[in-house]
């Protein structure tokens, strides 16, 4: 996967993550519900190989 793919599913996780958690009240910084957490571990492990690429390079 090319490095402007990787960024880009990034940036939509990352977009996704805030979306929800603007319009959840259930949402909070420190307590998820269960479409929370899972937006946020995609946001978080696409995030993780995004940075490991970027400190390969």
């Amino acid at each position: 996967m090319s490095d402007d793919a990787l960024y880009d599913r990034y940036m939509k996780a990352t977009a996704a993550h805030r979306a929800h958690r603007k319009t959840c009240p259930q949402c909070s910084p420190h307590a998820r519900c269960t479409s929370g957490q899972r937006l946020y571990e995609t946001f978080a492990r696409i995030q993780d190989a995004y940075l490991a690429r970027l400190r390969r390079s």
